[in-house]
């Protein structure tokens, strides 16, 4: 890679575009890459000024806007680590990453520097006052683009931490090019691609998906603060791209204008995160004519595996691996062949360095050969194509035998009246686990449960007997998390005395 690592390819293609539009924002404001990129090059001087040095870690937990975009820039731009932090973390859970990573320097919002934790130097992104990288960066020199190589480090996310301490996965500035540079390819992005953005950018989706393949291929971005369906729908006709979480498209679908003339522009949609169900995959393509774009991607390793831009979109696979992408499948230490059920394991140039300062858990998570585990379990079909069963800590050992939730939940998301599914295990006296299914009413919150545990147990017949759900509980939603993940681990927690014997 040349010397200024993912930056250096990024100012390659938005400088010449430099008078551009870059991010639309609803409230009338346009940014071109000109000022974006001047913005980031100031307040990459602040943050020089502020004592940051290369190799430092930047966090940041502010809301969405495009400051926030020039602030990545500027980390990547400066040579420093962005660490981006979820807006919806307790300040407990904010103490715990800023001190595990020894950020030098912490940027949240205005109404959070009194409860930033002790440590790192803490500015905000407020145009005025003390500490404000905004005032700090109008007297800073524009900085140049620092050198790096291809194996420094540009980017730390924090796993999810449902069990155990959190991890920090260490993003490198190859890991990051290499992932959007094949996503531009697979993807087909053109010259008048329009993307509308509707995701967080604390998250690998909104920021390494969207962001950075726009940014690499100088596209216009319909920079939206969140997912609102009436300001989706008045901004959609002018897109050509959109990127979601299944939860938007079920949204979407819950309009009953919605359609054709929505989606009249629209050459792709795409779909990540979290699971997108064949009900709604069907179900939008009837009403639209468009087959939503699944992919399968993880913090440890930007995307992996992606459906076929041209050919078949197979509902409920999450297509073929990415270019200089390896996935096979394991069980055992063994190498499985097509069909056969276990846990998916990747390597290429997106595969992350590792754990931050966690040597004995990345040991854990590498095998032999650079194959990295992800955890999640799956199976290929002959030509190479992937479809998941769930998560490796999702399996469900009923009596010994293994049970997948992904199975019981496309069986239960295909019943009338069912909206959505999430199966688990919890203790069980006799079986060691039980199969309890999580049921959310079509109807919405205020309906009630559309079927009883009799004609649920009568639709689970074509099942094995163990596979079947020994109990059904209605919920209003599911927990999940902000990019739309359902929170199997709080279901567990919650209905842990299910089957507790009375």
């Amino acid at each position: 890679m040349t010397d200024g690592g993912l930056y250096a390819r990024i100012w390659a293609r938005i400088e010449p575009a430099a008078g551009r539009p870059f991010l639309t924002i609803p409230d009338g404001r346009r940014w071109t890459f000109g000022e974006i990129d001047a913005l980031a090059a100031r307040f990459a001087g602040a943050l020089a000024n502020a004592g940051a040095k290369p190799g430092d870690r930047i966090a940041v937990q502010v809301e969405k806007s495009a400051e926030n975009v020039a602030l990545y820039l500027a980390s990547l731009r400066g040579g420093f680590v962005y660490l981006p932090l979820n807006t919806a973390y307790t300040d407990a859970e904010l103490a715990y990453f800023i001190k595990d990573a020894e950020a030098a320097i912490f940027v949240c919002d205005p109404a959070r520097r009194e409860a930033a934790p002790a440590g790192p130097k803490v500015l905000t992104l407020s145009a005025t006052g003390d500490g404000s990288l905004m005032a700090a960066a109008g007297d800073a020199a524009p900085f140049g683009v620092e050198a790096r190589a291809a194996d420094d480090l540009a980017a730390i996310l924090y796993t999810s931490g449902t069990t155990g301490r959190s991890k920090g996965a260490m993003l490198t500035h190859a890991n990051l090019a290499s992932n959007a540079e094949a996503l531009l390819s697979i993807w087909g992005f053109r010259a008048d691609d329009v993307l509308l953005h509707t995701l967080p950018i604390f998250h690998i989706h909104g920021l390494f998906v969207a962001l950075n393949t726009s940014l690499l291929n100088a596209s216009e971005v319909i920079f939206m603060p969140k997912f609102d369906v009436a300001e989706v729908r008045r901004r959609l006709p002018r897109a050509t791209i959109m990127m979601g979480v299944p939860t938007f498209y079920t949204r979407l679908l819950a309009e009953k204008d919605f359609g054709p003339a929505d989606c009249r522009n629209i050459r792709v949609f795409i779909s990540g995160s979290a699971p997108l169900t064949i009900e709604t995959f069907d179900a939008f393509k009837a009403r639209t004519g468009h087959e939503i774009l699944e992919r399968y991607g993880m913090s440890e390793a930007g995307m992996i595996a992606s459906n076929p831009l041209a050919g078949e979109r197979v509902a409920g696979t999450v297509g073929y691996a990415l270019p200089s992408v390896e996935i096979r499948v394991t069980a055992d230490g063994r190498a499985l062949s097509s069909g056969e059920t276990g846990v998916v394991e990747i390597r290429g140039p997106n595969v992350f360095k590792g754990y931050w300062r966690m040597p004995e858990r990345t040991a854990e998570a590498f095998m032999d050969g650079g194959w990295f585990s992800t955890g999640d379990v799956g199976f290929l079909s002959e030509d190479g194509r992937l479809t998941l069963s769930g998560r490796e800590k999702d399996l469900i050992i009923v009596g010994g035998l293994n049970v997948y939730p992904r199975e019981i939940e496309e069986s239960l998301d295909a019943l009338q009246g069912v909206a959505e599914s999430a199966v688990i295990g919890v203790p069980h006296p006799d079986m060691g686990e039980g199969v309890l299914a999580v049921l959310v009413p079509a109807g919405g919150p205020a309906a009630a449960p559309p079927l009883t545990d009799g004609e649920l147990q009568s639709a689970m017949s074509a099942l094995a007997r163990f596979k079947q759900p020994r109990k059904f509980v209605w919920m209003d939603e599911l927990p999940r998390n902000a990019m739309g993940k359902v929170q199997k681990q709080a279901l567990r927690d919650r209905f842990a005395d299910a089957f507790a014997s009375k």
